[in-house]
């Protein structure tokens, strides 16, 4: 969502990849379909179809954004030069920490106003911004932060990493993956500590802030652009195995799904285990990232996308950090007036939110030209310098 930039420039600073502006756009779209479709669970008689297409297929949606955040941060590094932090974090500051207080103190504020909860306490409230859960969508900034505080740990990675490595990194992933999300004797430990206990938190919101659940998509990613060269070879030589894949791991994850709702389990639970954290979902993850990349690269699609692909990617970052405002609002006027969620109305639901939150993003962009600090505020761009 944020815009990536390299560390340090290593000389001349390689082309512009629009794949990655791309894969931005698309999966603010994926992230944005998530939230609606928990919208649309509250109707009982929602269609699991629907859904599916809601929260099953978009579930590259969040973990692809750690592939092109590394992509974007290791393309232009010379990850043998020695590492420039106070550029480095400097930066990240500006663009993601200022941002994520900004937009976590917006939604304390608003929130407290518009459920007349009040303000939290100051323990509570740095409970919230260290977990990320000042509203849902935030905690991807929060992990975000976590890898890039560990930077140095990551090139170093990168640097010794190898294809076998990568082989042996997603291996590990899915059993870290399936043992956080899935064992039953670590979940009961967790609900069964006291509420008082500040473990509790801690491990119950584990998926806010352990970067662990994501390390493979991300030095995927740092690992792939710094073999750039070799992936573009990759992308050209095997992209009919890449689309096949693709196609096969969303199948795969589908298919688990529909496996758990025939088995008696509702939609909700269904979603709730085929996620991306699973063994098809991380797959699906893996090809996703792949396709989407190789896709933009050679644009094996229409190029008259291309202006919108543009639009979606370059206010990717506002659009998905305003879009629960829309779908709050939204969503009480149905509740105001009675109206039930409908298939048909979710999905004019989804289209409602998208295109008010890119006009939003639009707007104070604009308005950004002239107020300097709203764009800084709110997605950390700032004026370039002249000369």
């Amino acid at each position: 969502m944020s815009s990536s930039v390299a560390a340090q420039p290593a000389g001349k600073r390689k082309p512009r990849l629009a794949a990655i502006e791309y894969i931005r756009g698309i999966s603010m779209m994926g992230v944005i379909g998530i939230h609606v479709g928990s919208q649309y669970l509250s109707n009982p008689a929602a269609n699991p179809h629907l859904i599916a297409l809601f929260e099953i297929f978009t579930r590259f949606s969040v973990p692809i954004f750690f592939f092109i955040s590394a992509f974007g941060l290791f393309y232009n590094l010379d990850i043998h030069a020695p590492f420039n932090a106070r550029h480095f974090y400097v930066r990240r500051i500006k663009t993601v920490l200022i941002p994520y207080l900004v937009w976590s103190v917006f939604y304390i504020l608003h929130d407290s106003l518009l459920y007349g909860t009040g303000l939290p306490s100051p323990f509570y409230f740095c409970g919230l911004l260290f977990f990320g859960s000042a509203k849902y969508q935030l905690y991807f900034l929060v992990i975000l932060l976590w890898f890039y505080l560990l930077m140095p740990l990551w090139i170093a990675l990168v640097r010794r990493l190898t294809l076998r490595g990568l082989g042996v990194l997603f291996v590990l992933q899915v059993l870290f993956d399936y043992w956080s999300s899935f064992s039953v004797p670590f979940n009961l430990y967790v609900y069964g500590l006291p509420d008082d206990s500040l473990l509790k938190p801690l491990l119950m919101y584990r998926l806010n802030y352990w970067v662990l659940h994501y390390l493979f998509i991300f030095l995927l990613g740092g690992w792939l652009a710094v073999h750039i060269d070799a992936f573009h070879r990759f992308m050209q030589e095997r992209r009919t195995a890449i689309t096949v894949l693709f196609y096969l791991s969303m199948a795969s994850l589908l298919g688990y799904y529909y496996a758990l709702l025939a088995q008696g389990q509702t939609p909700l639970d269904g979603i709730n285990t085929a996620h991306q954290l699973c063994p098809a979902g991380i797959f699906y993850t893996l090809m996703a990232s792949l396709f989407f990349f190789t896709i933009f690269t050679y644009q094996r699609y229409p190029s008259v996308l291309n202006p919108a692909l543009h639009l979606l990617g370059k206010h990717s970052y506002f659009a998905y950090l305003v879009h629960p405002l829309f779908i709050t609002y939204l969503a009480r006027f149905l509740e105001h007036r009675g109206i039930i969620m409908t298939g048909g109305l979710a999905i004019a639901f989804y289209c409602a939110v998208l295109l008010l939150s890119l006009a939003a993003a639009a707007l104070c962009r604009r308005l950004g030209s002239a107020l300097p600090l709203l764009n800084e505020a709110t997605i950390g761009v700032y004026p370039k310098k002249r000369g």
